[in-house]
């Protein structure tokens, strides 16, 4: 894998909402980038990288933050379950997109419609359960859910799995999930590089 996959960038930061926060940012210019790309190899690095990202980032937010945000914040339960709802969704959006292909006459109009579920709901994450986080936890507790995002991700599947929004249907088949597709990755990254 190469490096533009971990995000270095994001390593040193130690607060797990501005973290999120600038996942959150990342997607969106990728979303960007997936848009722009005019060439087929450029638009399914970019189409690849925004799957990815996308895959890691909710896993994280599943096993890591909303269990916490759901015993921390005001009407967590609630909160928390609007947001898997959307989670879910834009998996099958995201899983859906994936088996169009970008060449498909459809991609476009769909990746538009993924686009705006997954920006509202970043927009109600950081709203209404990112917002509560900062404002009911401790510094010490957002560096250590911090650190469990990142652990998440690292093990985390880098394609959409839907119906595994739940710590313990993650914790459950993510690790096997991850496997599969870090292995699919090595495979189709070594396939492009023969040309095939």
């Amino acid at each position: 894998m190469s490096d533009r996959h971990t995000m270095p960038e994001l390593m040193g930061e130690n607060d797990v909402v501005d973290l999120l926060v600038r996942q959150h940012a990342i997607i969106r210019d990728l979303f960007d980038e997936v848009e722009e790309s005019a060439t087929g190899a450029a638009r399914a690095d970019a189409f690849e990288r925004l799957v990815r990202m996308l895959a890691v980032h909710e896993t994280a937010e599943e096993e890591v933050v909303h269990p916490y945000a759901r015993l921390k914040i005001e009407d967590g339960d609630e909160v928390v379950g609007d947001r898997l709802a959307e989670e879910r969704e834009a998996k099958q959006m995201l899983a859906d997109l994936e088996k169009l292909g970008i060449d498909h006459p459809g991609f476009s109009a769909h990746l538009q419609i993924l686009r705006a579920a997954v920006l509202a709901h970043a927009r109600a994450e950081e709203r209404y359960e990112f917002a509560q986080l900062r404002a009911r936890t401790s510094v010490a507790e957002r560096r250590a859910m911090a650190a469990g995002v990142k652990a998440a991700e690292a093990l985390a599947p880098t394609h959409p799995h839907p119906g595994t929004e739940s710590m313990v249907m993650n914790l459950l088949f993510g690790p096997p999930l991850a496997i599969v597709d870090r292995t699919r990755d090595v495979i189709r990254q070594a396939m492009r590089g023969q040309g095939g």
